[in-house]
């Protein structure tokens, strides 16, 4: 799927870039991509986010997925047809009872389910990888933006592998950052605590999961690295039944009396379903993408991913022409973000990501004062954790 567009190395300040090989249009698919491996957030599956476990499909009806949002049983969604959820398609773990759609079980078994599977442990709070997600949870609170199931599922990735230095070295081709960035990272994850918090990880990471092979992914280092990492190439997944109905309603052909009833009734439940859930809209969770974390930014993007598929497959889609041998960039930031001034932009990708932007846009402001006005002053203490990813939930 990758054809269309290839990773090749920059320079060892920027690293990796990833280049269309030939001309794209506006609006055409770049490439369709799997994770290596992803992970629902635990709050997420806490608060009852029925999702596959492996590719974060939506296992509930976009109507099912109101209700528990709102807390209200009897609510009736219109137009029902243009919800895809199939029931007849779930399928769950014999042994441990976790839910998945179609072979997603199957080929969550093969890859690292086996090694991670609890059985009858499920309940029981000494377990130690029961005990690894109580701590992890307990640090790190909504809105999440990393998970250590991904590093569990990374771990029990190569335990099960026949060929583990191919494992290995695929996870080792994202990004490594030096001792000093690792540290911010981590630091910016964990808060104030993070020396403390990750060594308590790392003891009960070695207990639930510790492996010859991988000695060095339990040393201190070699956990903070890998901590790193996936706070760092962690791409935000984002799912829901629900968005998927609204985006087949807006399509509907309907007259025009109709458009504007069912327009204020998807309006009225939104507002409604804030109040109640407030930001818990999608079942999220983030995934390892070889390609797409080889994608620099750039506060004037030429590509954008999405989620069109309501699962883990990621679609990176051309926002403009791109021609053969480009660089293709995505944006890191969001489009109220990408409005500020180039010292904001800058504070922002220096707090979250450890880089000043040089794209085009940033060049050409270059001589512009570093300061921002009252309203952007206003708005610094906005940037939060789930900046550390590029949060493309809204599918």
């Amino acid at each position: 799927a990758g054809a269309a567009a290839e990773a090749r190395f920059i320079s060892s300040a920027k690293g990796k870039g990833l280049f269309a090989t030939k001309n794209i249009r506006k609006g055409e698919t770049v490439f369709v991509e799997r994770p290596v491996v992803s992970s629902q957030f635990l709050w997420n599956a806490l608060y009852n986010y029925r999702a596959c476990d492996h590719c974060l499909r939506a296992l509930e009806t976009a109507e099912e997925n109101a209700q528990r949002l709102l807390g209200k049983s009897s609510l009736v969604l219109p137009h029902p047809e243009q919800c895809g959820i199939r029931n007849d398609l779930h399928q769950q773990c014999p042994r441990c009872q976790v839910r998945g759609y179609g072979e997603g079980p199957q080929a969550a078994w093969e890859q690292y389910h086996h090694v991670l599977c609890l059985g009858p442990s499920r309940d029981d709070p000494t377990h130690p990888l029961n005990k690894l997600q109580e701590a992890w949870r307990n640090m790190h609170y909504p809105p999440e933006t990393s998970s250590i199931m991904l590093m569990a599922r990374m771990v029990a990735t190569v335990k099960q592998a026949k060929d583990k230095e191919w494992w290995i070295k695929t996870f080792s081709q994202f990004c490594s950052k030096t001792a000093n960035e690792e540290e911010e990272i981590v630091h910016k994850l964990l808060g104030d605590k993070f020396k403390g918090q990750l060594e308590l990880l790392r003891l009960l990471f070695t207990e639930a999961l510790y492996d010859e092979h991988l000695s060095r992914w339990f040393t201190p280092e070699g956990f903070r690295s890998l901590f790193a990492l996936v706070g760092t190439n962690g791409q935000g997944i984002g799912t829901s039944s629900l968005s998927q109905w609204v985006h087949a309603c807006d399509a509907l052909d309907l007259p025009m009396l109709q458009r504007e009833e069912l327009d204020a009734f998807i309006d009225q439940l939104y507002k409604d379903i804030e109040k109640e859930s407030g930001e818990f809209l999608n079942c999220e969770g983030s995934g390892l993408y070889v390609l797409q974390s080889c994608c620099n930014h750039s506060c004037i993007p030429n590509a954008e991913t999405s989620f069109p598929e309501n699962n883990f497959l990621l679609h990176l889609t051309a926002l403009e022409d791109i021609e053969a041998g480009e660089e293709i960039c995505i944006s890191y930031l969001d489009c109220c973000q990408r409005e500020r001034s180039r010292h904001s932009r800058n504070k922002i990708l220096r707090e979250n990501y450890l880089f000043t932007c040089s794209c085009p846009k940033c060049l050409a402001q270059a001589d512009d004062a570093d300061v921002t006005s009252d309203e952007e002053e206003e708005g610094e203490g906005e940037t939060d954790d789930a900046e550390l990813e590029d949060e493309m939930t809204d599918v």
